[in-house]
């Protein structure tokens, strides 16, 4: 970058909102404030179609009260959009670039939206217009390439977390089975994030399916019935995701929806919820089987928030536009875990294009070798991004009541206790034979 290189930044938001992507949007800003070569701050309004539109607003004027009260709120502020840039639009972006002095581009969301960022990038370097594109990562998902976890998976984590141990006490009481669906379309860390609500033995899911894993109908039901054998009851943390052995998702079999990446729309029905309770009804005898899908609540709600998660996404911001104004650099931040036992970060640079567009999966050193749960290594990966859960208390079972006739049936009959024998007559001692009396003392 040039020496005395100057110019505009243009920040946007893309694809699921989360609870924590104003923080990295609050984090950009605040920080851009601080460099002279950043003159003005906008912000695109519902990302990339705020940009083809010019719809725009001055984020460089909002105070820093306000901003730190954006960073607190769930969802996009900006707005968001699922929308993959043609060619045309790609003409059209550079010609609002331009007219509006844009040196320093921002882009925050997953990997579709880091797609998007490659995808002007490599537009701008085409046109030989100087840009800086960074990606900044967001996803509940948690499959972003190149990252140990990702800003809004933590929170969302907490969220079905809390969601389940709640579920599994009114489970409990009421026994039955009972199959929560979660979002996660290839990668199954979220659904995953069910475990971390047990805490004894018993304790729900009983059951995870993952979308790393085939999943089979009648196996499943197996599994529930199995459950409900030895428990009477079960709970059930479902992937969105789940695919058969061809790899096709289960749920694509009743939503003909895709979005503008091709994505099948799997979020937002009870149909695959409604399958599942349906089929384990009509293999089994279970006649109470209920089903809720978490759908998008799981994204944005207010009050669950993990703190680490909150801070990092707040540093991703502050990273991207350190690197962005350090030299002629682009790309995405990456967050990556430092080895030991004190959780640690640190926040790399890496490519638009090991980003963008692909996805991880679940490794299989989290996946329990019988397909339908986590292991310890995940919940040991999970707990410092999701945080501490609200305690539970249960009544114990060492002061159950006998039922009404049950204790004098059980209390063993009361022994008579056998009669004493009469002490033998003691024999009086013989007494001793009296001593003769002492001899009168001769008179002198």
């Amino acid at each position: 970058m040039p020496k005395n290189f100057t110019g505009n930044m243009l920040i946007a938001q893309s694809g699921g909102p989360t609870v924590v992507i104003n923080q990295s949007l609050v984090g950009a800003v605040l920080e851009a404030k601080k460099h002279p070569c950043i003159k003005r701050i906008y912000g695109a309004l519902h990302g990339i179609e705020g940009i083809l539109n010019d719809n725009l607003v001055d984020l460089g004027r909002e105070t820093e009260a306000n901003l730190e009260r954006i960073a607190r709120t769930p969802s996009s502020a900006l707005g968001s959009v699922r929308h993959k840039p043609t060619p045309e639009d790609c003409e059209a972006i550079f010609d609002m670039l331009r007219k509006r002095d844009v040196r320093f581009f921002f882009y925050i969301g997953g990997n579709d939206s880091a797609e998007t960022t490659h995808i002007i990038n490599e537009a701008a370097k085409a046109e030989n217009y100087e840009l800086h594109c960074f990606h900044l990562p967001k996803t509940v998902d948690n499959d972003l390439l190149e990252n140990d976890h990702t800003p809004g998976f933590g929170s969302a984590a907490k969220f079905v977390a809390q969601a389940f141990r709640g579920d599994d006490l009114d489970n409990r009481a009421l026994m039955g089975v009972k199959i929560d669906v979660v979002m996660g379309r290839n990668a199954g860390f979220l659904t995953a994030a069910s475990a971390l609500a047990r805490v004894r033995p018993d304790d729900g899911p009983h059951l995870i399916y993952l979308p790393e894993r085939a999943f089979d109908p009648e196996r499943f039901a197996k599994d529930v019935q199995a459950v409900v054998k030895k428990l009477g009851r079960c709970v059930v943390a479902v992937s969105e995701g789940i695919v058969n052995a061809n790899g096709i998702p289960i749920a694509a079999a009743y939503t003909k929806e895709v979005d503008s990446h091709g994505n099948a729309q799997l979020s937002g029905t009870g149909a695959l919820g409604d399958f599942l309770s349906g089929f384990v009804k009509r293999t089994t005898k279970i006649s109470r089987v209920r089903a809720d899908t978490f759908g998008y609540l799981q994204r944005s709600f207010p009050g669950v928030v993990s703190e680490t998660d909150a801070a990092e996404a707040r540093e991703s911001g502050r990273v991207a536009v350190q690197l962005a104004v350090s030299g002629d650099v682009d790309g995405s931040v990456a967050i990556r875990r430092l080895p030991g036992k004190k959780y640690a970060v640190r926040y790399d640079r890496v490519l638009l294009r090991q980003v963008a567009k692909n996805t991880r999966h679940m490794p299989d050193e989290f996946i329990a070798k019988n397909g339908h749960d986590v292991t310890k290594a995940f919940l040991d990966y999970a707990r410092p991004l999701v945080g501490e859960l609200p305690p539970v208390g249960f009544v114990s079972d060492k002061y159950r009541v006998p039922k009404a006739g049950e204790a004098a049936k059980k209390a063993p009959k009361a022994k008579k206790p056998a009669a004493k024998k009469a002490a033998p007559a003691k024999v009086p001692a013989k007494a001793a034979p009296a001593k003769k009396p002492a001899k009168a003392a001769k008179k002198a």
